[in-house]
């Protein structure tokens, strides 16, 4: 059967009103909500620190940066993400089956964090494995408190958000003058590093998959990380990450494909977007019959800077198509 799921951030500082619409309409994968218009501790990068209580870090005028100790937006941020939890397990206290959330990747941290003298972390070999193992024991943590709070479900799905990791693989991370680039991180290392995070999900019995919605994005090291589920906006598929992505449906792995727009605009229906995502079959030489058990339809994206209206549209939408999918 197809599902549907959300991909993560929402519009909006109303968590327990965004978490209850997200609950009601994605019935089969519903997600915890990020709100990021809260601020930047309720951002990608502040939530995943706030499950990080290893490090020391706390937010400077360039962004958040590792320190000796823990700062005050960094505490912030943990007490923001507890609150979210202690919300969600309100809510969800009758939640049976499948559950998701979302991290940031250790490439998207390394790309995002500073160093305690400046400048990311993805410049420092030594600073950059230590976030990464620092974060797949926070994720291990954090599934383990999950698990606690959401008894009944049976299935939790950890989506590693890396929107930043064709940047770190391509070299495109700018330095902190703004000038220059940091060096191409290789494959090797960066398999290595996203795959300690996917191994603490897998050790701990939750499903990783990895996002990404920029293009470029090297999906075939992602695979061999242990991702076994792949989130992306097809809109922005070259054709090397279409016949990851058909491999991977024909692996029997799941892949979820952005196909509702994530914004605002656009007269797309229920019907249109499955036609989409059959011409996309068809185009990849997949049989719907064998593989929409594996598809999960999603937004291209986060959905942070959409209007209310759009998300609840765009959240039935997504519901739809999968179950024209799975009637296909």
């Amino acid at each position: 059967m197809t599902t549907a799921t959300g991909v993560g951030s929402m519009p909006g500082e109303e968590f327990l009103e965004s978490q209850r619409l997200v609950l009601g309409e994605l019935t089969d994968l519903p997600h915890l909500v990020e709100l990021p218009s809260r601020g930047i501790t309720a951002g990608m990068v502040g939530r995943t620190l706030g499950l990080v209580p290893d490090i020391g870090v706390d937010l400077q005028p360039a962004g958040w940066r590792l320190t000796d100790a823990s700062g005050v937006d960094h505490r912030r941020a943990r007490s923001l993400l507890a609150q979210d939890l202690d919300g969600l397990e309100e809510l969800a206290q009758e939640l049976d089956g499948s559950f998701k959330v979302q991290v940031a990747g250790p490439w998207t941290l390394a790309a995002t964090v500073e160093k305690p003298r400046g400048d990311k972390v993805v410049s420092d070999h030594g600073a950059r494995r230590d976030l990464a193992q620092a974060l797949a024991e926070g994720v291990r943590t954090h599934v383990r408190d999950l698990r606690r709070r959401l008894p009944r479900t049976d299935r939790l799905v950890v989506q590693v958000d890396e929107p930043a990791l064709a940047a770190v693989a391509g070299g495109g991370v700018r330095t902190a003058s703004g000038f220059g680039r940091h060096r191409v991180v290789h494959p090797p290392e960066i398999t290595e590093h996203l795959g300690w995070v996917l191994e603490a999900v897998l050790a701990e019995d939750a499903v990783p998959w990895v996002h990404s919605c920029a293009p470029d994005t090297p999906l075939d090291l992602l695979r061999r990380a242990g991702a076994v589920g792949l989130s992306v906006d097809l809109s922005v598929m070259d054709a090397a990450g279409h016949e990851v992505l058909a491999t991977a449906l024909e692996a029997g792995e799941t892949v979820a494909v952005g196909v509702v727009p994530s914004t605002d605009g656009g007269d797309v229906s229920d019907t249109g977007l499955t036609e989409q995502v059959l011409r996309w079959l068809d185009m990849v030489g997949l049989d719907p019959e064998v593989v929409t058990g594996s598809l999960v339809v999603t937004p291209t994206c986060g959905m942070a800077g959409a209007s209310h209206a759009h998300v609840r549209r765009a959240l039935a939408l997504a519901t739809a198509t999968a179950r024209h999918l799975s009637d296909s």
